[in-house]
């Protein structure tokens, strides 16, 4: 369920979900969102917090109070620290910030769909790259790979976005936990990426952590 007022954005969001095949309901309104919610049954709602009426927050609220556990992802404007902690204090699950890159959104999505249903294991593995996550242990082949802790963490982030393109944004947001900075972290984080890949790939005929131009990072088997 996608509950936004801006008929471009929630254009843009159902088609880029949809192209990711995602089966996806739409309203203008928060109440009439909300209607469609208590009517049937949906696994993850997408929802603007500056809506016509009835607001987003008002909808999470009502949603919450009557015991729904779905998770929800909010799209909002506002990028004050208060506003985020005020929505996730309500029972959001995650936010994005407006603009967004419509890869982040699908990545979030996921995400959020795969800690719902209790998918993401404590050995996370590509082709024949393996992470034991409760013991920290990397494995490459029968290579037991040495990374440092920031090299692991970001290592493990990349794997549970397997097949998505990670951007830098949510590097520095969810791995550096970084929201606003004077100077982005790009530099940085370019950076960890090259020695990750020195220690993961180069050695390796067939390289995993791939960029894409102009996005970010993707970690997959494959060159496309």
């Amino acid at each position: 369920m996608v509950i936004e007022d801006e008929p471009k954005v929630a254009e843009g969001v159902r088609c880029g979900l949809e192209a990711h095949d995602f089966d996806v309901v739409t309203a203008a309104t928060g109440e009439r969102g909300a209607e469609l919610l208590t009517a049937e049954p949906f696994d993850l709602l997408v929802l603007d917090l500056m809506l016509p009426g009835r607001d987003g927050l008002e909808v999470l609220r009502g949603l919450r109070s009557q015991g729904h556990t779905l998770p929800v992802l909010i799209l909002t404007a506002r990028d004050a620290l208060e506003d985020r902690v005020r929505g996730l204090d309500s029972g959001a699950d995650d936010y994005l910030v407006k603009p967004f890159a419509l890869s982040e959104l699908v990545a979030r999505v996921r995400a959020l769909l795969r800690r719902r249903n209790h998918e993401i294991s404590p050995r996370l593995r590509c082709g024949d790259l393996e992470v034991d996550v409760p013991a920290r242990r990397v494995t490459r082949g029968s290579d037991v790979l040495s990374l440092t802790a920031r090299e692991f963490e970001l290592l493990t982030y990349l794997l549970q976005y397997e097949g998505t393109v990670v951007t830098r944004e949510m590097l520095a947001r969810d791995v550096w936990q970084q929201t606003r900075r004077a100077t982005p972290l790009d530099n940085v984080i370019d950076v960890q990426i090259a020695r990750l890949r020195r220690k993961v790939d180069d050695p390796y005929a067939a390289p995993l952590i791939h960029t894409v131009r102009g996005m970010g990072f993707v970690l997959r088997e494959g060159d496309e």
